[in-house]
């Protein structure tokens, strides 16, 4: 999406409604990625899968709680999930040891869940997901042997294969990610940026799908395991925002905000001591100019008009992740719940 150069207004909501859709509370909903109107895809502590809108209600039939094992006896049964993406199938990745991506051709509802890629060790952690197109996709992980872990598709999904470590920037120790929105990831052209976090903080970006990278720094609060950026996105290839702070202090807001507009390569601290605190996830609103924000976190929900520069809340509601379906409408995650937020 290009930034707006008419003299249209930047979108300034005062108020969200608030219309939950769908409850379960065994379930801790972080991956969510919208197919169409009513139609979402979910990643979750046990599963994943589609809830599509049945009339006035919403069908679950093809959401897969306690992933059935493909090894009996495996810790394979235990799978979490926590991001998730859609090109011609259903991608989920799991969190912690084993990093197990699963394909699923959600158009069929009689398709077969494949194993497409798994990985084994003490230190896997799989955070987030994405894709560029139908065929170039991107994974992402905590650090192992010195390196981010970051698995490249390029037959749509159908194979991975993991970056080796002489080809990315060293990692520092105690850098990791947090799975905490399936936000880690913006793909946008050929371009891609990652945010990690943790006991160091810093933005990954690749200008050619992947095959060569770079790192900059950030000036996020950073040096513990629960401080750092915790999602990233970009309005267009220049304009960039993160958010994150530390989860376990939310009303810090010191160094928790940070912008860039020249396409991630410096960034700069916004609303420094002032704004919101701790938030899981950003989003650009769409056609805002490169504006207009929203953030959610079980703080609540706040919105910025200004570039991060001032923030309104616009509810106290709890939220992991949010995506817009159009300027005014979006999706959002939390604790047992989807909910469809209206701004107005």
């Amino acid at each position: 999406m290009g930034c707006k150069t008419t003299t249209e207004e930047v979108a300034n909501f005062s108020s969200v409604d608030i219309e939950v859709i769908y409850t379960n509370e065994d379930l801790s909903i972080r991956g969510l990625e919208i197919i169409a109107e009513d139609t979402l895809a979910l990643a979750y502590n046990t599963g994943f899968g589609v809830l599509k809108r049945q009339g006035n209600k919403f069908d679950d039939s093809q959401m897969f709680f306690n992933f059935p094992s493909p090894k009996q006896d495996s810790v394979f049964s235990t799978l979490a999930f926590r991001s998730v993406a859609v090109n011609d199938a259903l991608y989920a990745l799991s969190i912690g040891n084993p990093g197990t991506l699963i394909s699923l051709p959600y158009k069929n509802k009689d398709a077969t869940i494949s194993i497409v890629y798994t990985e084994e060790g003490e230190s896997v952690f799989y955070d987030s997901l994405a894709f560029w197109d139908s065929m170039d996709g991107i994974a992402m992980g905590d650090p192992t042997n010195g390196c981010l872990s970051i698995l490249i598709t390029r037959d749509g999904g159908l194979t991975w294969n993991k970056i080796a470590c002489e080809d990315l920037p060293q990692s520092f120790d105690g850098e990791a990610a947090f799975a905490a929105s399936d936000t880690n990831i913006k793909v946008i052209g050929d371009k891609a940026w990652i945010i990690s976090g943790g006991k160091a903080s810093r933005v990954f970006y690749t200008e050619d799908r992947g095959y060569t990278w770079s790192v900059a720094t950030t000036p996020l609060i950073q040096g513990k395991e629960t401080t750092g950026g915790y999602s990233i996105d970009f309005y267009d290839e220049t304009n960039g925002f993160i958010v994150g702070g530390d989860y376990t202090q939310p009303d810090n807001n010191s160094q928790n905000k940070a912008v860039t507009i020249d396409g991630g390569k410096s960034w700069s601290l916004v609303a420094n001591n002032s704004g919101i605190g701790y938030k899981s996830c950003v989003q650009y609103v769409p056609e805002g100019q490169g504006k207009a924000l929203v953030a959610v976190g079980f703080t609540g929900i706040s919105f910025t008009s200004d570039a991060g520069k001032e923030w309104t809340t616009l509810s106290d509601e709890s939220f992991y992740s949010i995506r817009f379906l159009n300027p005014t409408t979006a999706y959002a995650t939390g604790k047992g719940r989807v909910a469809k937020l209206t701004f107005n």
